[in-house]
């Protein structure tokens, strides 16, 4: 006889309510029956009536509350906010220090299910957020969260992430503002209870090291510019100028700083001149350990102050841009729950590790869920949009056209509803070049640049547009002009690349092969700029190191052919064509596969 097979746990995704009446045992002690008979009253009448009629099932009492399975968040939370109104108008009447409120918590997640009762962690924080609710208000999970947002007709107090008894992991948790006012935020003090938001940044005011009071403009503006670009950068929360200068000249404590402020990051720095130099020193520091996550130094001749300033702050917000989203992924791979923003900023640095097909999948993946959780996510659409322009012009499939398609349109959702967002147009400057409209291309960056100044990629794309407008004598300046801005960035293997191909059009093979090696040393993981080296290699007679880089590419990308490279139609200016033969000639005599 075949042994009998334990029965199996039934499980499913559903929105848990968990609800009690606050401060019941001290109402108890002052009057025990006529507590219980008003409890009994506010159930039946009240909160029982809404979590039916929002199709929610009253799990099980739990003596001065109940917790409830809903199969929506929307109903669940729209139950919550139901009877909420109603035990608040039922209790008007009543002596404040007898008055019964709910508390009511609510979580999303994948539950064991019995008859009676249900189980697992996501019950347990659902629990946990009723109990660091204020009486008379909701506090729900991220995952929740990302479920209603916009679809309640109230709003929610981001506050930060919780450490909750007896869960593993910090839970990032919203309070619902009722009655257009933080009614349900607690009152014990936001600043010191409660995780700063993400992205979130104080830039304290340099140090005038010099002591030169001559100097002490310049110095001040270099904050105050930077504090005014740094909140350019997409869901980032900056702490106003006004506010940091509070601080200005004394000694301080940046975990103190962290808790009275309620930020993640504090930047501070230095500004020392020498002669005709000048040092300016940052530091980016976690405020809630104070340990430093990431230093730079900006060294150079002094010529305009004006212009420097201009230049050193530019520098500083892209490497600051790249760093937050890194660190910010890895904060959000260490939440128990994440939402969509999280799942943003973890695509977003799938997306940064360099454009491989794996990366690209990894980060659709992550934008996708995101999406997914929060349909109005703007910056997932964006990202969507960039993989999409990545596997459409970096030689990954014979599908390119659908990509660049895809990527358009999506793009044209996203300006009909943030017509001034920077990196949409810039995304929409690179699809349209690849599709034969390089000086609409062209048009699009130009004013992403005149949305935020410090798009050091607009450049680089600018350049890459005059490379297909048959221009490759004029790309190297402008992306100079991108390497000026960002020295370091994590586009600088792309904008190398651009300018060797751009050398191969204009015949200069020697300038052409510094440029690959040079992309190739800022990112090995970058397909196309292997076979760029082989071309240049292979035209300039060294076969062997040409093949060697051939096995690399398709390493990478073992489906590149030269058919799919000629099939990549992006421009008939004839100096272009000129150019993209030379390549494919390079690639033959490196031993490309044909197709």
């Amino acid at each position: 006889m075949a042994p009998q097979l334990p029965a199996r746990i039934k499980r499913r995704l559903s929105a848990i309510l968990a609800a009690d009446a606050s401060g019941y045992s001290r109402l108890m002690h002052k009057d025990e029956e006529a507590t219980h008979a008003k409890l009994m009253t506010i159930l039946a009448e009240s909160v029982e009536p809404a979590i039916a009629e929002y199709g929610g099932r009253i799990v099980k009492n739990t003596g001065d509350g109940l917790l409830a399975e809903f199969p929506s968040a929307v109903e669940a939370v729209r139950a919550a906010l139901r009877f909420q109104a109603r035990v608040k108008e039922f209790t008007a009447a009543d002596a404040e220090d007898r008055r019964i409120a709910f508390r009511v918590g609510i979580n999303v997640g994948d539950v064991i299910v019995e008859p009676h009762d249900v189980f697992g962690d996501d019950v347990n924080i659902a629990a946990r957020l009723e109990g660091i609710a204020e009486p008379g208000g909701i506090c729900i999970s991220s995952a929740a969260y990302d479920y209603v947002r916009g679809k309640v007709g109230v709003e929610f107090a981001d506050l930060g992430e919780q450490n909750l008894k007896n869960i593993a992991r910090p839970v990032r948790t919203y309070a619902a503002l009722t009655d257009g006012r933080h009614a349900a935020i607690p009152a014990y003090g936001l600043a010191q209870t409660f995780s700063p938001p993400r992205l979130s940044i104080v830039v304290l005011p340099f140090t005038n090291l010099g002591g030169d009071a001559e100097q002490e403009y310049f110095v001040d503006g270099l904050t105050e510019s930077l504090t005014t670009d740094l909140s350019r950068i997409s869901g980032s929360f900056v702490i106003g100028r006004h506010t940091a200068f509070t601080y200005k000249g004394k000694a301080v404590d940046l975990k103190q700083i962290g808790r009275e402020l309620n930020v993640r990051y504090v930047l501070e720095g230095s500004v020392q001149r020498s002669g005709k130099r000048l040092r300016v020193n940052v530091q980016l520091v976690d405020a809630e350990t104070s340990s430093h996550l990431w230093a730079e130094r900006f060294d150079k001749p002094i010529a305009d102050l004006f212009d420097m300033q201009d230049e050193i702050v530019s520098h500083l917000a892209n490497a600051l841009n790249a760093q937050l989203t890194e660190f910010e992924a890895q904060r959000s791979e260490r939440s128990l729950h994440r939402g969509s923003m999280d799942l943003y900023f973890q695509g977003k640095a799938s997306w940064n590790k360099g454009w491989t097909p794996e990366h690209m999948q990894q980060a659709r993946s992550f934008f996708e869920r995101a999406l997914f959780l929060d349909p109005g996510n703007i910056e997932a659409m964006v990202g969507i949009a960039f993989v999409d322009l990545v596997v459409g012009s970096s030689f990954f499939t014979d599908q390119r056209t659908a990509h660049l398609v895809a990527a358009e349109a999506a793009l044209g959702r996203v300006l009909s509803l943030a017509p001034n967002h920077a990196f949409a147009h810039l995304a929409l400057g690179g699809v349209l070049m690849c599709n034969c409209r390089a000086a609409q291309g062209l048009a699009e960056c130009e004013r992403a640049l005149a949305l935020d100044r410090n798009i050091a990629e607009a450049h680089a794309l600018i350049g890459w547009a005059k490379y297909f407008m048959g221009r490759g004598a004029e790309t190297e300046t402008h992306v100079s002009e991108a390497f000026r801005l960002s020295p370091r960035d994590i586009l600088s293997f792309q904008w190398s690349m651009m300018v060797g191909f751009a050398k191969l059009q204009v015949s200069a093979d020697e300038e052409a092969l510094g440029w690959f090696r040079r992309s190739i040393e800022a990112n090995r993981n970058h397909p196309t700029s292997h076979f760029g080296l082989a071309a240049v290699l292979a035209l300039l007679g060294k076969q062997e190191e040409a093949r060697a880089a051939v096995q690399v590419g398709l390493a990478l990308n073992p489906t590149f052919t030269i058919k799919r490279f000629k099939s990549f139609s992006v421009s008939n200016n004839p100096a272009f064509l000129e150019g993209a033969k030379r390549a494919v000639k390079g690639f033959h005599l490196a031993g490309v596969p044909n197709e």
